[in-house]
């Protein structure tokens, strides 16, 4: 079996769009649309809870998302990946109102800095284990 460090090739870079006539969206966290490059591998991040190395899960909204961030960072870690490599991020949100947006704001501006991939935020009523409130999965271009 060949390790992921040895087959990989100089990382293709994503092009980030959000047209001027459009409403900026970067304020809260995302980019309109991501493209990415013909040649590129792409690869397909499971949601990643706010779970610890235990699967004990903070009763905090804001806690659990810190943890899933963390986790998406280690994933992409693992597959040898740069965060300016995600494309694309789906948030599922339970009991989503807006005193929570800034909370997933401040998580993914602080770990994407300027580099946002385009993002969609799913309000739903509960989530695979019950005390999970958050959830994020990321599409990756590595090369």
């Amino acid at each position: 079996m060949t390790s992921l460090d040895q087959t990989r090739t100089t990382a293709a870079k994503p092009i980030i769009v959000n047209p001027s006539h459009l409403h900026d969206p970067t304020p809260n966290g995302y980019s309109t649309a991501v493209i990415t490059p013909a040649a590129g591998r792409l690869a397909f991040i499971s949601g990643q809870g706010g779970q610890d190395q235990t699967g004990a899960l903070s009763p905090d909204f804001a806690k659990q998302v810190g943890q899933a961030y963390a986790n998406l960072a280690a994933v992409l870690d693992a597959l040898g990946a740069r965060l300016d490599q995600v494309v694309k991020l789906t948030v599922y949100v339970v009991g989503h109102d807006m005193s929570k947006l800034g909370v997933l704001t401040e998580n993914v501006t602080r770990m994407f800095g300027d580099t946002l991939p385009a993002q969609t935020l799913v309000p739903v009523p509960k989530l695979a284990i019950d005390p999970m409130l958050f959830e994020v999965e990321a599409v990756v271009l590595l090369d």
